[in-house]
């Protein structure tokens, strides 16, 4: 008889031979993982700067990133910009080659593939993952409210944040110390880039995810 924790297999989204859709693994809910570069940590007055995206799909039942997206943002007017955020970053804001989209096309830009990812996975709306998750979301809305864009596809206020799930995986917070606990390469020359970080922590989440369902499977065989 199997265990309350651990129901059958075939009540389950990862039921063999079945294809894993997202709306079975998480309520109804896309998770995307995102990453925000901004001037400061103010999300209603410092600056967004960059956003990248990662889809994630399930390939033979194994979670891995997929399709990835990026921009640049024009900051908005009378935006605050902390030098010392960008000596981290290493953004310039106003570099004439950054081939930046002002906030209201930007979230159009990576909001849309998104959209189409919640329609072909039959998910109500997507969630936001992230490394500090509460930080993205954070400017991402801040961004919508600025524009009035209305077709913001994630959740306003959930979100999945790998710094909670490192913690209880791997004992760790950082996101560097969480990829290597989880044996996955990091470089710090490449931190703090938007691009890079969404890489990271989607990878980080696809590990953490793929472990627990190889854990929970074999729980649920031996039930």
């Amino acid at each position: 008889m199997p265990s309350r924790n651990h129901p059958p297999a075939n009540d389950r989204y990862y039921t063999p031979g079945r294809p894993v859709r997202f709306k079975n693994r998480f309520r109804g809910f896309l998770p995307v993982v995102v990453d925000v570069e901004t001037g400061g940590f103010e999300p209603q007055n410092d600056a967004l700067l960059e956003v990248a995206v990662i889809l994630l799909e399930y390939n033979d039942g194994i979670m891995a990133p997929g399709d990835r997206f990026s921009t640049h943002v024009v900051p908005f007017e009378g935006a605050n910009i902390d030098q010392k955020s960008l000596e981290i970053t290493g953004i310039d804001p106003y570099h004439p080659l950054r081939a930046a989209r002002a906030e209201r096309e930007a979230l159009e830009y990576i909001c849309t593939p998104i959209r189409a990812a919640i329609r072909e996975q039959g998910c109500s709306r997507a969630i936001l993952v992230g490394h500090n998750s509460f930080f993205d979301l954070s400017f991402v809305n801040a961004a919508v409210a600025r524009t009035g864009y209305k077709h913001n596809p994630f959740h306003p206020f959930s979100s999945i944040d790998t710094v909670s799930l490192s913690a209880m995986v791997y004992g760790q917070t950082v996101l560097a110390r969480a990829l290597d606990a989880a044996g996955i390469a990091w470089e710090s020359s490449e931190a703090h880039s938007a691009v890079y970080d969404t890489e990271k922590t989607a990878e980080l989440f696809c590990t953490i995810i793929n472990t627990w369902e190889s854990l929970h499977a074999d729980r649920t065989a031996g039930a």
